[in-house]
């Protein structure tokens, strides 16, 4: 067996697996995790001397992010990355197919609970929407962003992504319809009238009749370029949050909010599911923070007895 079969050594190649892990990915977020998680490990593989890949040299990389007290799911997401680089690898016949299976085995870390993330209250919420100044271009264009994150539950990239054409009417309401988000799934999202509202008051007076719907507005109030970034989109809850007091919101937390207004407000549980997208309804159980209440369970709800007449 060869060097160049044990070890991922050269930086060239090195650069030329990573491509191809990240070419893998269909999210822009994910492929952003993944490109810094493996930037950071390839950095520490570097200064460990570049040796092999391996289970004990993985391992010995997930007992320094522990170390480093990260999170359980960085540290997982982290280690997925990796296993993902020497999978890539193993198939292109730079590493040795036994030390990628070694690699894969590397178990991740457990966590204690389910780590549900951030929510605003429906004050909050109120507040941080009423947050942007209307009076100006940008304000119109930020209340527009916050209304779709937390009157839809879009992802930011999602937002980001969002078109005219995309919007429509459906059974005499207006919704976000055809929308492809996480894992290519396509989905139809209802809108409440509010969101509508914003986003018809900054389309006219951005004069936007096409293509995307949020766009760059300069510092003297004009409409430049053709769309928003996804990281635009975080700058806006981040700088909104801010400006209302409520310290470090992210965009995911608008869609934990919306998720969690709408179940507190009677909205069926599979409704919710399929306004965000999640493919699992246990995914959309999380974001609510729902746990088993055994002292008031469905089956008390029945309103059935044994010999009960029919």
């Amino acid at each position: 067996m060869t060097e160049q079969t044990t070890a991922i050594a050269p930086t060239d190649q090195a650069r030329a697996v990573v491509n191809l892990v990240l070419d893998g990915l269909s999210s822009q977020h994910s492929r952003r995790a993944y490109g810094k998680a493996l930037a950071d490990f390839l950095a520490w593989h570097k200064g460990k001397g570049r040796p092999a890949l391996s289970k004990a040299l993985v391992q010995e990389y997930r007992q320094k992010l522990e170390a480093d007290k990260l999170a359980p799911s960085t540290i997982n997401l982290r280690l997925a990355a990796i296993r993902k680089l020497a999978a890539e690898a193993a198939d292109n016949a730079l590493l040795d197919p036994i030390l990628a299976g070694g690699v894969k085995a590397v178990k991740g870390v457990k966590t204690a609970g389910v780590r549900a993330g951030n929510w605003l209250t429906k004050e909050q919420a109120q507040r941080l929407l009423n947050t942007p100044d209307v009076a100006t271009v940008k304000g119109l264009r930020d209340r527009a962003v916050l209304a779709v994150l937390i009157g839809c539950g879009l992802r930011r990239s999602e937002a980001a992504a969002l078109t005219c054409a995309h919007l429509q009417q459906r059974e005499g309401r207006w919704c976000i319809v055809d929308l492809v988000g996480k894992g290519n799934r396509t989905r139809t999202v209802p809108m409440p009238s509010w969101a509508k509202a914003a986003i018809d008051a900054w389309l006219d007076v951005a004069g936007i009749a096409e293509g995307r719907v949020f766009r760059a507005v300069n510092k003297a109030g004009e409409v430049t370029g053709e769309d928003l970034t996804d990281q635009a989109i975080f700058d806006v809850v981040g700088e909104c949050a801010a400006a209302c007091g409520l310290g470090h919101i992210g965009a995911h937390d608008l869609r934990r909010t919306f998720a969690k207004l709408a179940h507190r407000g009677g909205a069926a549980l599979d409704q919710i599911q399929l306004s965000l997208g999640h493919a699992s309804l246990q995914t959309t159980e999380r974001y609510l923070g729902l746990r088993q209440d055994l002292t008031s369970a469905p089956c008390d709800f029945l309103g059935l007895r044994l010999g009960a007449e029919e």
